[in-house]
């Protein structure tokens, strides 16, 4: 009998913790994802929390904090065929959030970006070619001004100094390249998952600005590895989705008729 009892109390770590599901319910359908509670425990428990009114946040409206479903009656506020719909925000222009904001859940090492040069020649990568001005400004006017090179230098003096300074940049990787911008990573966590077509990840302002907003991905993103929390993918529903960035969009890709999450819930089987 005692071993018996004590298989049963084993039974739910034998088992397994189970899957935790979020069911998001729209006019153009349901969009059904499964999280990685596993890699990224803070991220979905915030999102969770949030989903079923466990957690207070600031209402805009009124700036009182309040306990309620947070993601029910709120909207989709940007769409982008073939890229991203993007959701979660009370104020609906994406400048809103819950009133906290918290950490970034990311394993660099896992996705590589330990091996992954950010130089290429006298190139930035191209995963982070757009990010030119904070290469600049991180590394190459401090060496410029190191060496004597301002406003009054020539262009042929500013371009010599850059030839001797890029090579010295050459083992510089994009991890460090991000870290040096702010981003903190965790070679503890499990594997991340890279920005994939699919995947739910956390929409941020920049390093450790997670709050409610998310995007789900209409395609491979592989610009946003490393800078974007990846906490779930689509299990089903992705035509939703796709259906949802389809609608007519005005400025700053808002659909013209708002696209409204009427339920987001929380399934855990």
């Amino acid at each position: 009998m005692r071993h018996l009892l004590a298989m049963l109390l084993l039974l739910p770590a034998l088992l397994g913790a189970g899957e935790t599901y979020l069911e998001i319910t729209t006019a153009q359908g349901v969009i059904r994802c499964r999280l990685f509670a596993d890699a990224c425990p803070v991220t979905v428990q915030n999102v969770c929390d949030l989903a079923e009114g466990k957690r207070a946040f600031t209402d805009p409206a009124t700036g009182q904090q309040v306990t309620r479903p947070f993601y029910d009656g709120l909207t989709f506020h940007r769409v982008v065929p073939g890229f991203m719909i993007q959701g979660g925000d009370p104020k609906g222009d994406g400048t809103g959030g819950p009133g906290f904001q918290f950490k970034d859940e990311i394993n660099a090492v896992s996705l590589g970006l330990d091996k992954e040069a950010a130089l290429q020649g006298d190139n930035l990568h191209p995963q982070c070619a757009y990010m030119g001005g904070q290469f600049v400004q991180l590394y190459i006017n401090p060496k410029l001004a190191g060496r004597g090179i301002g406003p009054a230098s020539t262009a042929e003096e500013r371009n010599a100094a850059i030839g001797q300074i890029l090579p010295g940049l050459q083992t510089l990787t994009l991890m460090q390249f991000y870290r040096d911008l702010g981003y903190k990573y965790d070679d503890k966590l499990p594997p991340s998952r890279k920005p994939i077509r699919g995947v739910l990840a956390m929409a941020n302002s920049g390093a450790n600005t997670n709050g409610s907003q998310f995007f789900i991905n209409l395609g491979d993103t592989p610009h946003l590895t490393g800078k974007h929390t990846v906490f779930g993918e689509v299990v089903a529903g992705m035509e939703v989705a796709t259906a949802i960035a389809a609608v007519p969009r005005g400025e700053r890709d808002r659909p013209k008729t708002p696209v409204v999450m009427t339920s987001v819930k929380v399934i855990r089987e």
